[in-house]
């Protein structure tokens, strides 16, 4: 068996027949050449995109599927049957790299991102555009409908991000190809700056302030009174002015911390 699997690489075609379909773990494939026991596995993330089901593939079927991984050491090889129900798809999005710059077509703005037609990509089988854009990648500010950012058919240059295996996607970034305003706002503000901010929102743990233009950071319960309390409410509201103190900037998480309360 080792044998067999060490001649097996990543990128290669193997066909063979679906010997067995779980809702948890997917298909069990017996390859040509090994009947002994099934070694392929084709896990939920590799079914035919639009498929994502055990009535995808069924015990008995004929399967042509792309080596996506080979694991000596349990004696399994991992394929992908979207790869080769969609060659054309799979190698344009496999091709792609880290950082590069693809433009296209906003073909569809939908609650949780947005569709892009790439110029250089194929059709896709499914959705509109080979590119998306989720919401949070649409802009480093926080906004309140994707529509306030694009617009369908508006023209638009990302940064690709990842190759989305589940549904077949170039997902990118729009944000990334404006400078961030946060590491702008952490190169001149360092903490115990004193800022003047507008209340934006109110939550259980505290309450955000906007301290410059995009800019909010997070004043906690206990920073937000010298008396202990439960809630924001009564304190605050939403559109007061205050003076806070800046006690941490922390650039990874791109998280302001504020108090109201320190010197």
């Amino acid at each position: 068996m080792r044998a067999f699997l060490a001649a097996i690489r990543v990128g290669d075609v193997c066909g063979g027949v679906v010997a067995e379909v779980t809702r948890s773990h997917g298909a069990a494939v017996v390859l040509d050449g090994f009947p002994a026991r099934p070694l392929g596995s084709i896990g939920s993330l590799d079914m035919p995109w639009g498929r994502r089901s055990a009535t995808a593939v069924e015990a008995g079927r004929r399967i042509t599927a792309e080596v996506t991984a080979v694991d000596l050491d349990e004696g399994r090889v991992h394929l992908s049957l979207a790869a080769t129900e969609h060659p054309e798809l799979w190698a344009f999005l496999k091709g792609l790299r880290l950082g590069t710059v693809l433009s296209g077509t906003v073909a569809s703005i939908e609650s949780f991102g947005v569709f892009v037609a790439l110029d250089d990509g194929p059709e896709h089988p499914i959705h509109p555009g080979v590119g998306f854009i989720t919401v949070p990648e649409l802009s480093w500010r926080r906004i309140e409908a994707v529509s306030d950012v694009v617009r369908v058919g508006q023209r638009v240059s990302c940064e690709f991000l990842q190759f989305d295996t589940w549904n077949g996607e170039a997902r990118l970034s729009l944000r990334a190809m404006r400078p961030d305003p946060f590491q702008e706002f952490a190169d001149r503000v360092e903490a115990g700056r004193k800022l003047r901010g507008r209340v934006t929102k109110l939550v259980p743990f505290g309450v955000f302030v906007e301290v410059a233009d995009g800019i909010e950071g997070l004043v906690p319960l206990s920073e937000l009174t010298a008396e202990p309390v439960e809630t924001p409410d009564g304190v605050v509201e939403a559109g007061d002015e205050i003076t806070v103190v800046v006690t941490e900037v922390d650039r990874e998480r791109r998280r302001l911390t504020l108090s109201r309360v320190r010197p």
